[in-house]
């Protein structure tokens, strides 16, 4: 898939978008859940909440987390009481600071995190009751084969879930929006995470991203059933269900 999204990276450098993305979260990530409740004022938790509870219906057994990051998505998940939980990553820097999480809440024999990411994971065909990404479709290298490959681990009937950034249309939130993360958001992210470019490459990654309408348009043309979108918080995010 060659667009606007795909170019957008994080350092100015030949490495791969994949590459540049996995040194960003490994640069980031002792600083990561403490920005993201400073810069979302804690809102994202209740994001991922909205996520759960709708896939609770169908009370899945195995739920794969892409894009973990520092696991609490699959933390969330939790919550649903399944078999098994895989959360995969392309930062072990992440996903190191996951697995201590894991063991302080006891969880680390439901949750396993492991290295990879939605366009190469091996998994066998039709795997996963339900398979969740929390701010990470963003960063896929290929987003197409990603979610192409995410359709394959996913049973028949089961649902995939994905929250991500949007970018609000209406004023005076877009205004407002676009101030808040062309401006102030990279300036908090630069003072805490020490790395320049990483929450500069956030607004730039979200205003890139195909989303609401367009997104749902891509999974459908997959073969996705059912694509819907829900806009959340005035349109700063939504959440995309769809089935197989």
């Amino acid at each position: 898939m060659d667009s606007k999204h795909d170019t957008i990276t994080p350092y100015q450098t030949a490495e791969a978008k994949k590459q540049q993305v996995a040194q960003m979260f490994d640069n980031i990530a002792f600083r990561y859940d403490f920005l993201n409740s400073l810069l979302s004022l804690g809102i994202h938790k209740g994001w991922r909440r909205k996520c759960v509870k709708l896939i609770a219906a169908d009370h899945p057994k195995r739920i794969l987390d892409v894009a973990t990051g520092t696991a609490d998505f699959a933390i969330e998940c939790a919550k649903l009481k399944p078999e098994q939980i895989i959360g995969i990553d392309i930062s072990e820097g992440m996903m190191q600071f996951g697995r201590e999480k894991l063991k302080k809440l006891k969880l680390d024999s439901l949750i396993t995190l492991q290295s990879g990411d939605a366009e190469t994971v091996s998994f066998p065909d039709n795997t996963f009751d339900a398979i969740v990404v929390g701010f990470g479709v963003r960063n896929f290298e290929n987003l197409e084969k990603g979610l192409a490959n995410m359709l394959r681990v996913l049973k028949p009937g089961g649902t995939l879930c994905v929250l991500e950034f949007s970018y609000p249309r209406k004023f005076p939130v877009k205004q407002f929006y676009h101030f808040y993360f062309s401006y102030v958001t990279p300036v908090i992210g630069k003072i805490f995470s020490k790395d320049n470019r990483a929450y500069t490459y956030l607004p730039e990654s979200v205003k890139a991203f195909p989303d609401n309408e367009r997104f749902t348009a891509i999974l459908e043309k997959l073969g996705y059933k059912k694509a819907t979108f829900k806009p959340l918080s005035l349109g700063i995010a939504a959440i995309y269900t769809a089935r197989k």
